[in-house]
Order: structure tokens, then sequence, then C-alpha cells
């Protein structure tokens, strides 16, 4: 029997040999660019010649002129920009230094080369020149320089703000908490500090000590190029860092994406990116680089959602007025995550303003939401309380149908978190969420579910370059289906209950290491499943047996400046997950029959295991505006989610790794190339990977996940492989801002027991995969967004043929997943108009169209027996949505 073939695509078209061709071509394209591109910045912009003649202009309209004439540009801050000098500039075929040096030569501002842009900035040191004084000698050494960067508005740590010096190589960016720490040789340095959304800033420092420096940052709406220093480079991937098959989301950005029903999702957002994949219409879950839902961590202030999704995956458990900051990795996850193999979205919620009081909402056609926030003792705390109803089950009232009148469809959601700052050194967070969702028909029949957290974080500085980050987490997640027939009700709960320890910590050893450590402890309560019934129906109810489990983990991982274009992250984690009772588990034979079985008492250890997962990671800095990284990285998960219906749907149930059941493992191998554009204006990345998957599970033929048998009798194991290539082009400044993502991936499995024990598609394996997203700045008023969508239809199992028993229909099935639903695609509008907007209140209206032109794209299609001719047989095509209008009314005071 053949146990392994050669990688394949289905479709001989889409061959490796194609692959092959098309990063061939996408290499080819990449020379042309670094060709053109050296031609573009081989010559310094202060060596660019210039005609102009200015006769007493002020500083800032001076400096836009000669933008103008040279196609240079200048970068500032707010007091340059206000400056009321005048400049007279008379200069024929001279270089731009030649003209600046004449310009600026009785003004104390300085300038510099910063990439291709050229640092206008103020220098107090012009304005008193020292006479016949020897230059005092700088300190010797290095010292270090840390604190946190905040908002001045609302006082909210800044994440992923970066801190760089400059003319100088040197850099670091705040951490998940808003701490930085960065080493500095002695002597007297310009900081710059930049950050999506805030104005960036230039801070002096002479370092002769240790100092600690708290920065705050002014926020800024209206991102103007020419005022904002780095404006090139805000959100800018960094080409230094060795982390790969990472994106981070700032709310900003996703606000402008059209979405269902006007509800801004982070989770339909991130879809949008290269080998991140939408599990279907109407289905909660996505897919990342070929591993299944349940292979993603998705985390709400460290704490664990197991089911992030709302009326059964149209929208997510993430409201957006609650979220600060989304981070999504890949696969390539940094040594502080654990448990999942694909990915881990890290979704970090807003502090809370400790300046002022504010309240914002908004009204939609299906949901309202609410958000309030302001300081408890300003300055020093803050609260914020955010939540979210939809009211479709007020609708439902208008129905003269009695059944429809008697149903309740609604969620809703509470985000709540609190902070206080003890001191310089210490700050303390609470944090929580509750959601619930409630599906039921005329009171008798429906589903219930939802998710509980909660989050007590210390945050510790114990000194400039050790930082520590102390949690207790909790988290719930259950569910409940209630089914009437005639006189008997059935039942079926599930839940899965986690306790959570973490200790983070970060240690800068000097300026070319960075250390982070710590380690992580769960007790995971685990009931999968139990159907109970009432009346006379003689139906025996049905329970599996509650599980427990520990889960503990520790890290280490520590990233080194090689070079100044050369750097490297390396580190490890080593996980231990002990199965423990108290419960009976079972030996089961190939043919699915148990064969014996052992009971163990409360605290017994059932199984341990013990896995080491390594992982490494390189970036090589081609040039100031390119960069290829490498990295490995080996992952074990011991939660997994047993489904054999829509992924994402809420009766999934969670089991954990048993006696049978071992831990997944996987190995992914990725390499990238990243590339800045025109100026920094635009971003190229691509990035292939090779992902390698042990202890693979997937169903028998003919399974019943609603059966009173262990689980493990209705499972079988293999491996798995998933492979692809990524890219995404995207544009960063300028009234037009979007990005193109395409993935190209095959994802399989191998399973004795399946398929006749060959390799074949699994559910989440999809070729194509486009997405187009743009947004566009039309005026003051007005700002457009659009984005299309196309994708290869789902793998799925068809019947190959059909028997009748006494009249009823039966069809049976051969190869798994070897079918296709028709291609996806689908086109997304939408428009914001800015009604009022003062100092004190804004408001908006936002307009959005679902697929716009009415595809009607397969949700599911089933089969039947032809009504005039039982012989045939016919499928039929389910659409869930065509044409989706909406409109939504948002403000804030």
């Amino acid at each position: 029997m053949k146990k392994k073939e050669p990688l394949w695509f289905p479709n001989p078209t889409y061959s490796l040999k194609k692959l092959y061709q098309v990063l061939r071509v996408f290499f080819y394209i990449n020379l042309i660019i670094a060709f053109g591109s050296l031609q573009t910045f081989a010559q310094s912009p202060l060596d660019k010649t210039v005609t102009i003649n200015l006769n007493n202009v002020p500083l800032r309209q001076a400096l836009d002129k000669i933008t103008s004439a040279t196609g240079v540009r200048f970068t500032y801050n707010e007091a340059v920009a206000a400056s009321n000098i005048k400049l007279t500039i008379k200069a024929k075929v001279q270089s731009l230094k030649q003209v600046l040096d004449a310009a600026l030569a009785n003004y104390p501002y300085s300038y510099s080369q910063l990439d291709q842009d050229i640092l206008i900035r103020y220098d107090a040191a012009k304005l008193k020149k020292p006479v016949a004084e020897p230059a005092a000698k700088p300190a010797a050494g290095k010292f270090t320089i840390s604190g946190t960067v905040t908002s001045k508005q609302s006082g909210e740590t800044i994440i992923g703000a970066s801190i760089r010096v400059v003319d100088g190589a040197q850099g670091t960016s705040t951490n998940g908490y808003g701490f930085y720490s960065i080493t500095l040789p002695a002597g007297d340095h310009q900081l710059l500090i930049s950050a999506i959304g805030q104005k960036s800033l230039i801070v002096p420092v002479a370092l002769t000590s240790d100092q600690r420096l708290n920065i705050t940052m002014d926020d800024n709406a209206q991102e103007l190029q020419t005022v904002i220093i780095t404006a090139t480079q805000k959100g800018a991937r960094d080409l230094k860092s060795p982390q790969m098959g990472v994106e981070k989301l700032n709310i900003r950005e996703i606000n402008d994406v059209p979405v269902l029903l006007g509800e801004h999702d982070v989770m339909k957002t991130i879809q949008l990116f290269p080998g991140i994949k939408s599990a279907g219409e109407g289905s909660g879950g996505f897919y990342v680089r070929g591993g299944a839902t349940d292979q993603n961590l998705l985390m709400l202030d460290e704490a664990t959602v197991y089911n992030a999704y709302h009326l059964l995956g149209f929208f997510s458990t993430f409201n957006s007025d609650a979220i600060k900051n989304v981070s999504i990795y890949k696969g390539d996850m940094p040594a502080q995550y654990g448990g999942r193999l694909s990915s881990v979205i890290d979704v970090k919620m807003n502090d809370g303003n400790n300046q002022k009081f504010g309240v914002s909402g908004g009204v939609g056609m299906i949901a309202a939401r609410l958000n309030v926030e302001g300081p408890i003792q300003k300055g020093k705390s803050s609260f914020l309380i955010s939540a979210r109803r939809t009211y479709a089950d007020a609708f439902l009232k208008l129905s003269k149908d009695t059944v429809v009148k008697n149903s309740r469809l609604y969620f809703y959601d509470i985000n709540a978190k609190a902070n206080l700052v003890l001191g310089d050194k210490d700050r303390v967070y609470i944090s929580g969420y509750l959601g619930k969702d409630v599906l039921s028909a005329n009171n008798v029949n429906g589903i219930n579910w939802g998710n509980t957290t909660a989050t007590l974080r210390w945050n510790h500085i114990f000194n400039n370059r050790f930082f520590s980050n102390t949690s207790f987490i909790y988290s719930n997640y259950d569910y409940e289906i209630k089914v009437k027939q005639d006189v008997n009700t059935y039942n079926i709960t599930s839940r899965i209950k986690d306790w959570n320890f973490k200790e983070d910590m970060q240690y800068d050893i000097g300026a070319d290491h960075s250390l982070s450590f710590g380690v992580n402890s769960v007790y995971h309560t685990i009931k999968p499943g139990e159907i109970s019934a009432t009346g006379n129906s003689g139906f025996i109810s049905q329970k599996l047996e509650t599980r427990y489990a520990w889960d503990n983990a520790a890290y280490v991982s520590d990233t080194w400046k090689v070079t100044d274009r050369f750097s490297l992250t390396y580190g490890t984690r080593l996980s231990a997950f002990s199965v423990i009772g108290p419960g009976s588990y079972y030996d089961v034979n190939a043919d699915g029959d148990i064969t014996g079985s052992k009971h163990y008492n409360s605290g017994q250890i059932v199984k341990n295991y013990v896995n080491l997962e390594p992982r490494v990671a390189a970036a090589f800095q081609l040039n100031d505006i390119s960069s290829v990284k490498a990295s490995y990285a080996r992952n074990a998960q011991n939660l997994h989610l047993i489904s054999n219906s829509t992924p994402g749907s809420p009766t999934d149930k969670w089991v954990a790794s048993t006696n049978l059941i071992k831990p997944e493992l996987a190995d992914q191998f990725s390499v990238g190339y990243y590339r800045d554009l025109a100026g920094h204006k635009y971003e190229f990345t691509f990035e292939t990977y090779y992902k390698k998957l042990q202890n693979q599970l997937d169903y028998r033929n003919d399974a019943n996940i609603f059966t009173n048998q262990p689980i493990e009798t209705q499972l079988l194991y293999g491996k798995g492989r998933a492979y692809g290539a990524e890219f995404l082009l995207r544009k960063k400044t300028g009234r037009l801002t979007g990005w193109i993502s395409y993935t190209l991936s095959k994802s399989e499995r191998l399973i004795d027991g399946i398929n006749n024990n060959q390799w074949y598609n699994a559910r989440q394996d999809r070729t194509h995969d486009l997405a187009i997203v743009g947004i566009y700045k039309l005026n003051d008023k007005w700002t457009l967004s659009a984005n299309f969508v196309f994708y290869t239809g789902d793998a799925v199992t068809y019947p190959s043929g059909k028997y009748q028993i006494d009249g009823a229909t039966y069809y049976y099935y051969t190869n798994r997943n070897a079918s296709r639903l028709p291609a996806y695609h689908r086109l997304d509008l939408g428009a914001t108009k800015q009604l009022k907007k003062t100092k004190k209140y804004s408001s908006e209206l936002n307009f959005s169209l679902y697929n716009a032109y009415g595809n009607r794209n397969a949700y599911r299609i089933y089969f039947r027996d032809n009504k005039t001719d039982p012989n045939k047989t016919e499928a039929v095509r389910t659409t869930l949505f065509t044409y989706v209008p909406s409109i939504t009314y948002n403000f804030k005071f």
C-alpha cells in the first residue's frame, strides 16, 4: 500500500512546476525593482541639484517649495513647522546641501539625512558657539534609557512605538505594556519616537548615566506628512527584526474596512491578509497556513477565548470599541506563546482614559454599542466599560407567525477594565469579558453559548533593564442545546474552564541582547459533552466523563543583534502536559472497539507528555529598504476541537490529550523577502513555508460525536503537511491606502483508515486565496472603501452512489474531501461621512454594501432524489447572502 506520494495539486495547471514558475517571475520582478531602486537611491538627496529663487518666505513654505523642485521630502516636528523665521534663497544649479547650509547658517536649525528624507531639527548649540574652549569629553561607557510611552490625551500605553536614534542604527520598540529599554554609548543623542496615530517627536538626551524617561505622545488623527517625522515609516514592517509571519493592526485601520451589517470586526479583517483564510460564509473560525480552526490561539488580554464568534460565526466577540491593538503570528510565534500549531491572535483591550471622561458608541441596523471610560484618579487610574447588544429579536415580534414571534435571536457582550498606577515602577490592571448568544425557536428549541474571561495583571519595573508581568487568568466557555419533541426534552451541554498563572520577564542584557523568559501554568477542567433527556421517550442519558489536565511550560528566548545588518532570535519552550484523574481511561483497537480500561483517582497522573519546542529566526538586512529572513519553529498542542459539522460551530467539543490522543506537533520552516518601495510609501513581502504535522486527528467513517462511548473510539490518527507562498503589496501613505494579498497553498493529511490510506485534502485545503482592500480619503468629510475576495471552493465529500432500503435513500461515500464547492467571490463597498467634529464631540455615518454584485456563493450543497424520478439525484445549492446594505451612526464625546 502506498504511504507517501510526491507533493501535488489536484489541478495539473497549478502543479509545483507552475508554483516554481510563479516564484521565478516574482524573483525577476524583484530584480527589476531592485535595479530601479538602486538607480533611484544611488544619489543622495543632498547631492541633488536645484535652481530656486525665494524671497523672505516662511520656513515651512520654503521647504515645501524645495520639495516641489527636487522631489526630496522634509520631516520635522510642530515646533519647526510653527517657526516664524523667513528664508531668502537664490540658487542656480547648486546641490541641496549647499542650499541648506547657506539658508540655515544664521538660524538655530540643523539638518541630517534620514533614509531618503531630510530631517530638520532645532539646534540650540548654534545659538552660542564656544570660543577657544576645548570640547568636554563625553563620559565613557554605555548607559540605558528606559520608560513607558503613553498617549498624552488618554494616558493609554502605546504598544509597538518605535524608539530610534536619529543618525544612528540603534533602535527598539515598546512591548505589549508600553515599556521600552535601549542601551546607548555615553554622550548626546536625539531619540526619534513614532507610532501609528500619534504625532512623532524628537527627544534630546544627554547620557551620562542610566535614565528613566517616560514619554507622552500627542494623538494625531489627521496625519500630515510634512509635519510628521518619519510619516513614511509609520506602521512599516521592521526590516531588522527576525520575527516572521506577523501582522500588527491598529484599531484605526480596522474601522475603515467595509463589513457585514456595519459591525467593524477584527476577525473578519485579519482574514484579508495572506495565509489567513475564512472558514466560509456563515461559519466561525479561520484557517492559518493549512492548519485547522482549533490550531489558532485567540487571546483577549491574555485570557484564552475558545469560541470567538457570535451568531454562528457572522460576528466576532471582539468589540472594536474596546480594542487597542491586535497582533497575529502565523506559525513562527515568539517563545512566550504556546499550545497551538498554526497561529496566535493576541488582542489587547484599551486601558481606559485617565485624563478625561468620554462616551462613544454607535447604532446600526442590527446592533447598538456604548463605550464609557474615564479617570478614577486623574493621571493615575482609569476605567473602561464597553457593551454591545443586537436587537434582531425585536424585529421578530413584528412577524405574524407565532413561532417566529416567540423566538429569540440575540447576543450581547460586555468588556470592562480598570488600571491603577501605583508608582513609577508598578501598574495593576483588572479586565474582564462576558459574552452570550441566545437562539431559540418558539421558546422550545434553542442553543445558548458564551465566554467569560477575567485577567489580573501586575507590571513591575525592577530597573532600567528588567521588566516583569505577572498575570492571574480565568477563562470559561460553555454551551447548552435544548430540543423539545412532544413531551420529551433533550439537553446537550459542554464546557471548558481554565485557571491560569503566567510570569513573563524581559531583561536587556546590553545594547545587543534582549532576553525574554517566563513560566505558564494552566489547570483545565473539560466537560466534553452530556446529553440528558426527560419524558417517556426511553432515551438513556449519555455522558462523557469530565477530564482534568495540568498544562505547564517554561521558556527562554534571546534576540541578538550580531551586526548592524544581521539579527538572530533563538530560544526554546519546554511544555509538560499532565493528564490527571479522576476518571476512567480506555484502550481501543484498530477497529475502534474498547479492549480494556483503567480507573484513576483524583490527582493521579494518567499520562505525562513533555515536549521541547525549539525555535530560531534570523534576519539579514540587504540595504536600507530590503531584508531576507528565515525561521524554524516547533509547536505542540494538547487541546483538540472535535467537530464533524461547520467549522467553528458552537457545538464543537474540546478534548484534551489522553492516554490515546497524543499531542499534535508541527515543525514549520519559513523563508521571506521584505522590501520598502517608493520612499516607504509601499511595502512588499513574500513568505514561503513548509509545515510538517504529526498526530493529526480525523473521524472514522460514519463517526458520531454524540455517543456515550469514549471519543477515542470515533477517531483516527495520522500525519499531515502544509506548504505555500504568500504575497502582500501594501500602500501605507497618501489618500489611497490598502493592500493586495495572495496565497497559493496546499494542505493534506495521511491517516490509515481514510481514503484508502492515501494522502487526501484536509478540509481547510484551499489552493488560491486573493484579497484586495482599498481605502480612499476623498476629503475631510468622506472616506470611501472597498474590498474584493476570491478563493477556491472548500474541499468537501460528495456521495459517489446511493441505494434504497424500505423506500429510504442512503448515500455512500468513497474519497474524503475529493470534491470542491464552487469558487467563492464577493465585493464589499463602504463609505463614511464625517458629520461633525470638534474638540469635544464627533459623529459620523457609515454606509456599507456587503456582496455588492449579489453573487450567490454556495453555503452548502446537498443531494436528494428527484421528485419525478427517484432514480435520479439532484444537487441543491443554498446561499446565505446576496446584497446586504447597512447604515451605522457612530458618535464620540
